[in-house]
């Protein structure tokens, strides 16, 4: 019996050793980079420096912040990296990286089908997966075009000498995240604008607005039936935070018209008037980059959310502390 409990065991062990191995070494599910070369245009870069600047909101992150601001306006260059994301409920350390075009630093010597490959796929160019809070998921709906204009737009930044923190990640969060990134299964087609409910959709998914105005549950997954009715708890160096409710209920953006919508953005059309935050009541919302999004594109989202059905949530914006547990409690 002890034999055969020792084979048992053995076995069992092995077995272990072998799925610990196998997560280790195993790859994010990918395709090899395309080999296109991305025409730099003056059109392509005008959309490509307006998604980036306004609705994809790059430099939210890929900047440094002020967070001694309202929304943290940016006070570096931006495109050199930002701040490393890290702290109550970050699992390590997440950094942004250099994405100006920077030789040594930053994209300079990737090709324009790597950066593609990130930005929509979620693998750098070794074939690592990136860290879902670079909205790849979301980045999968941009169009070829789209991503294309912001491929050019990058190239033609100013180059920034910036040594951007590497991001580490705790055991196993780090072998796990192998398994978000997926390859895109063809072309992605150019949004249709004479549908203002449908572009307002893709917008909303370029800009990432989905997951963090809608509530999660224990595994970080959104709630069927409660997409954005806000509630999401967003921790940063802003502090803590919850989303608000941006569906048609009176919980939510109630009866404002579209252009009181359109107002609320546009009264941070200037960072440089973002008001210091003295007690903490801050926000990652980047309220200065999506102030700059055409009347039309505000309003394509405004017609999409009030297609969304009306969700009851009434969300506290700013919530108290968690009190301080105390030993042996």
């Amino acid at each position: 019996m002890k034999k055969i409990l020792g084979v048992v065991l053995a076995l069992v062990v092995l077995g272990v050793a072998g799925v610990a191995l196998y997560v280790t070494l195993s790859k994010p599910a990918q395709r090899p980079a395309s080999t296109e070369t991305v025409e730099i245009t003056p059109a392509r870069v005008q959309r490509g420096e307006y998604l980036a600047k306004h609705v994809a909101a790059c430099f939210a992150c890929h900047a440094k912040p002020d967070w001694t601001r309202y929304a943290g306006p940016p006070q570096g260059p931006p495109g050199a990296g930002g701040d490393c994301l890290q702290g109550k409920g970050i699992p390590g350390a997440i950094c942004s990286a250099n994405i100006t075009p920077d030789k040594e630093t930053g994209l300079g010597d990737w090709t324009d089908g790597e950066i593609l490959r990130a930005m929509r796929e979620g693998v750098d160019r070794d074939g690592k997966a990136l860290f879902p809070l670079m909205p790849y998921e979301e980045y999968s709906r941009m169009s070829d075009e789209d991503a294309k204009a912001i491929v050019a737009y990058l190239r033609s930044m100013p180059a920034v000498s910036y040594e951007a923190p590497q991001t580490h990640l705790d055991f196993p969060v780090g072998h796990f995240i192998k398994q978000v990134p997926k390859p895109l299964s063809g072309p992605v087609a150019e949004p249709d604008r004479s549908d203002p409910v449908r572009y307002g959709d893709y917008l909303t998914n370029i800009g990432a607005c989905k997951f963090c105005h809608s509530p999660v549950d224990q595994k970080h997954q959104l709630i069927p039936g409660k997409l954005f009715s806000g509630g999401h708890m967003l921790f940063g160096q802003w502090g803590l935070v919850r989303s608000a409710n941006l569906t048609s209920h009176e919980t939510g953006l109630g009866n404002r018209s579209k252009a009181e919508f359109i107002g609320l953005f546009r009264a941070f059309s200037d960072p440089a008037t973002a008001p210091k935050v003295q007690d903490g009541h801050n926000t990652g919302m980047p309220w200065w980059a999506y102030s700059g999004m055409s009347d039309e594109d505000l309003g394509a989202i405004y017609d999409y959310l009030r297609s969304l059905p009306p969700v009851e949530n009434r969300v506290e914006k700013w919530p108290p502390p968690e009190p301080e547990k105390k030993e042996g409690t």
